[in-house]
């Protein structure tokens, strides 16, 4: 073998225990994100976020009175009605509020994490926050995925639907990961998304059970970083995550 095949095959040899590392911890974070998708039975209480007509077209509406009303995407009624039951149940229990997650069905555990959040049940000034009062009626904040702008539909309709002077960078990457032509009058998904969500108080199971109960803010970034390492193509989050595992630096 020449001297230079001979190193080249050395310098291999040397980076097999480093590969078996890595490997090993992927192979322990997905235990991890498998095992909490069971846990909280993930997949089968999801429901679709988006309404959709029979030609599989998202379903807009027009939101607002007169020179104000804008089109916006529709959520699905199955969606509503599990976040209503969501916060109804974290409000009623004194929880620290309710976790969320936009995903797609896939992997090993029937879940790809998509966006990863939280609704906090207390406000910047105390007492309950505002995106959780009123819920049934609430369409404006509705636990951060309300129609106004500066919520999750309303700015995400303002790009897939094309709404002059309002386009959010982080709902441009929503956009174009969820949706095959931005901007459009015909939005249709590039593949079906589902929505998850539940109330989190101290006896909710934590993705890292040795570590035992947790905060809402600490189980939001907790998963952030287990699934940034493990679908840095998919996750849309960009607070808590690793930019290496995402430029593949």
């Amino acid at each position: 073998m020449p001297k230079s095949a001979c190193g080249a095959h050395q310098a291999e040899v040397a980076h097999w225990p480093i590969r078996c590392q890595l490997q090993a911890m992927i192979e322990a974070k997905l235990k991890l994100w498998n095992e909490f998708a069971r846990a909280h039975d993930i997949l089968a209480r999801s429901t679709p976020l988006f309404a959709q007509a029979d030609d599989g077209r998202v379903e807009t509406f027009l939101y607002g009175r007169g020179s104000h009303a804008r089109r916006l995407l529709l959520r699905s009624p199955k969606m509503e009605a599990h976040l209503i039951q969501a916060v109804n149940e974290a409000v009623s229990s004194s929880s620290d509020g309710v976790l969320y997650m936009m995903f797609r069905e896939g992997g090993s555990s029937g879940v790809v994490p998509l966006y990863i959040g939280r609704a906090g049940r207390i406000g910047k000034k105390g007492g309950l926050s505002q995106n959780l009062q009123r819920i049934e009626t609430n369409t404006a904040n509705f636990g951060r995925w309300g129609y106004n702008y500066a919520y999750h539909m309303g700015d995400l309709s303002a790009v897939v639907l094309g709404h002059p002077s309002r386009a959010i960078p982080k709902y441009r990457s929503w956009s174009t990961a969820l949706f095959h032509e931005v901007p459009s009058s015909e939005p249709r998904l590039k593949f079906p998304v589902r929505f998850w969500c539940t109330k989190w108080s101290a006896s909710s199971q934590n993705i890292w059970t040795d570590f035992g109960p947790c905060s809402l803010s600490f189980i939001e970034y907790l998963l952030i970083g287990v699934a940034s390492s493990l679908f840095p193509n998919d996750l849309l989050n960009r607070e808590g995550v690793n930019f290496d595992e995402i430029s593949g630096a």
